[in-house]
């Protein structure tokens, strides 16, 4: 016992010694200067770095402590020492920090400019402007850092950098100095990118059964089988238009794009007088500056945008436009992820917006032409595919009469549906047509606006849990379509539900009165065979059945099927 205690003491003591001493970078890292000049004076290493690779200097320029620097420096330190993790140089943390001072004395003292960190491959001049030194970015410049240097992991500049975080000061002196205010960042391309996946995961799966049955990972042909393909692959197999080929490319933003979708005014206002162009849009989806303020509820800042001149009938790829989006911000899904919350802290109104946008000529009829992928949690929980939907369309689905009042009277038509999306949900295969109508092709009418303010979507999904609309609405604005728009109160969408379906669906018993009272069909069967007895009884799992609702419409003459997955 005696000897096991004893070698294991000395291999502490072992190991002890095998660590790196680095008493200088020690006393840097506390800020005690006093100590390291004590250190140098007994000769101690001045670059003996800690176990991460940070030296005193590395600590003196983190600190921005000029004296410090300056006695390390007096006594050699290198400018080149790097840290073991990210390559980052003194010079690099003096401008994370924003110590312009400290940043003169090491490119005095010969610290490279143009350096790169091994992660990233940023420059020091993309610190100093994410930190909004504009004296550090003068510096640097001066030094011959090139301000329009990309890192490599988005393609961003310095400029990029300090637009996204809202430094106007370096802002205007990196435009100064020559920065290129007409530059994008990288884009990505969903549709290869998916492939891509799809690839890896083909081979994961071959790799898999190959050790499964003892061969050779060559001898495995490529391709899906019964073993390797999961339900969600079958699912992409089943749809002729892929979700990444309908979401398209995104990425490719200007600094412009990236103050405007952080509400930074100032910086877009600096940008503005600096020559970027108040209508460039992504290189990636398309979107405009004056898009992307009403995506992230930026109102105020849209309104300065278009005041400035903004196209307020640019699009992007997906057919989005400033118009469509403002309706979407203001009634945005309630979501697992963070959502942008900047409409709740605006002088200016969406309806104020939305007016402002009209007088400017934005085209009230406009469609999506694809799905939006900042909608996608909504549009997935929901259940409503909205492509080809208008700003109509969104206004009626939230229940907001005011605003259809306000498109209706720039012209907007009430009766554009959305398009029936292609594929099948989940790659269930379809069953007998029940309801007697005619097929929808592909791009077909989808969803009328008065399926959208009946509530579509609640028999097939969660949607009572996230869609957010104006309270109690559901009556009027039905009332509001039917007899002051005219709209067709017995259209049926594109799964053959009428409206009495989608307000059983939600166990609205008021709605479903006044429908029959319109004269709405409340024996209508839909394409899957279910009745509106049935879409109030329970025809998903986790939601519960409306029993008053299904006895109320069976006293109708709805048939109930006895179907309930929710019981």
């Amino acid at each position: 016992m005696r000897s096991a205690a004893l070698l294991a003491l000395l291999g502490l003591a072992f190991l002890g010694a095998a660590l790196p001493e680095s008493p200088v970078a020690d006393a840097a890292m506390r800020g005690d200067v006093v100590e390291v000049r004590a250190l140098l004076a007994r000769g101690a290493e001045v670059d003996a770095a800690q176990g991460d690779g940070m030296t005193g200097l590395h600590w003196a320029a983190d600190r921005g402590d000029a004296e410090l620097t300056a006695v390390l420096l007096a006594a050699g330190a290198h400018t080149t020492a790097v840290t073991r993790l990210a390559a980052y140089t003194p010079v690099h943390l003096a401008a994370r920090s924003g110590h312009a001072g400290v940043v003169d004395a090491l490119l005095a003292a010969g610290a490279d400019p143009a350096a790169v960190t091994s992660s990233g491959q940023a420059t020091a001049l993309h610190f100093a402007a994410a930190a909004g030194s504009a004296p550090a970015v003068a510096a640097l410049v001066k030094a011959g850092a090139d301000p329009n240097a990309r890192e490599t992991s988005w393609g961003q500049t310095p400029l990029m950098f300090a637009a996204a975080a809202g430094r106007v000061a370096a802002v205007r002196a990196l435009l100064a100095e020559g920065a290129d205010p007409w530059l994008t960042a990288r884009v990505i391309d969903m549709e290869k990118r998916d492939a891509a996946d799809q690839a890896d995961q083909s081979r994961r799966n071959r790799r898999i059964e190959a050790q499964r049955a003892g061969v050779p990972f060559a001898e495995v042909p490529e391709g899906p089988t019964s073993q390797n393909v999961n339900e969600a692959q079958r699912d992409r197999v089943a749809q002729p238009i892929s979700r990444a080929k309908r979401l398209g490319p995104y990425g490719g933003l200007s600094a412009l794009l990236m103050a405007v979708r952080d509400g930074h005014a100032e910086v877009v206002a600096a940008l503005l007088q600096g020559g970027a162009n108040v209508d460039q849009p992504s290189a990636g989806d398309r979107t405009t500056p004056l898009l992307m303020a009403s995506i992230n509820g930026h109102f105020d800042l849209a309104m300065q945008l278009l005041e400035a001149g903004a196209d307020a009938n640019a699009s992007s790829v997906a057919g989005a436009t400033p118009l469509y989006v403002t309706v979407n911000a203001q009634w945005i899904p309630r979501s697992r992820h963070p959502q942008p919350a900047a409409r709740l802290q605006q002088s200016v109104t969406y309806l104020e917006l939305m007016s402002a946008l009209l007088e400017a000529g934005a085209d009230p009829n406009r469609r999506l032409e694809m799905s939006l992928w900042f909608t996608t949690f909504g549009d997935d929980y929901l259940g409503v595919d909205r492509m080809g939907a208008t700003p109509f369309w969104r206004a009626a689905y939230a229940l907001d009469i005011d605003a259809m009042k306000l498109l209706l009277a720039h012209g907007a038509d009430p009766n554009i549906p959305t398009l029936k999306p292609a594929g099948r949900r989940r790659g269930r295969p379809a069953g007998p047509d029940e309801s007697g109508l005619p097929p929808v092709p592909v791009g077909g009418p989808g969803v009328w606006p008065i399926h959208a303010a009946s509530g579509v979507g609640y028999g097939e999904g969660f949607a009572a849990n996230i869609h957010e609309h104006v309270p109690e609405g559901w009556l009027p604005s039905v009332r509001f379509l039917v007899e002051e728009v005219g709209v067709d109160v017995n259209a049926r969408d594109f799964k053959g539900y009428n409206a009495i379906h989608h307000a059983a669906a939600r166990g609205d018993d008021e709605l479903i009165m006044y429908l029959v009272g319109e004269g709405v069909d409340v024996t209508a069967v839909a394409r899957s065979g279910q009745t509106t007895a049935d879409m109030a009884n329970g025809p998903v799992q986790r939601i519960s059945p409306f029993l008053g609702t299904v006895a109320l419409l069976e006293s109708l003459g709805s048939k109930n099927n006895h179907r309930c997955v929710g019981c």
